[in-house]
């Protein structure tokens, strides 16, 4: 079993950046692919970036490349989101997830409770 409390989003003028937390509890989190998605209004739910277990292997949304980094810390039991150069279609509910592989997206099984992010314009 793993909680994930996400933290980070708030309110942030096109340009800027922020940069997301998700803390974990459980044992096996370290055990775990992590991933971040997002979800906008009247739409659906989308992959961001991902990460596996060890955090050597990263993996990236197209509107997202270049831009955002994905890491984590498993002695904190935490994994990052840096936003960079953000923009307004990046306004959305950020959710981070814990899975069985990176790309495997219907393998998260735990999510957190997300976080908001806006980009003003």
């Amino acid at each position: 079993q793993v909680q994930l409390v996400e933290s980070g989003g708030g309110l942030v003028q096109a340009g800027g950046s922020l940069r997301l937390s998700c803390a974990a509890s459980g044992r096996t989190y370290s055990l775990y692919a992590m991933g971040w998605f997002r979800q906008a209004p009247g739409k659906e739910r989308e992959f961001v970036a991902a990460i596996g277990w060890s955090g050597s292997s990263t993996y990236y949304a197209d509107s997202v490349k270049g831009r955002f980094t994905i890491s984590r810390d498993n002695a904190k039991n935490t994994v990052y989101l840096q936003m960079n150069s953000l923009k307004p279609e990046d306004t959305a509910v950020y959710y981070c997830a814990a899975g069985g592989r990176p790309l495997s997206f219907d393998e998260y099984a735990y999510w957190g409770q997300g976080t908001q992010v806006t980009v003003s314009s």
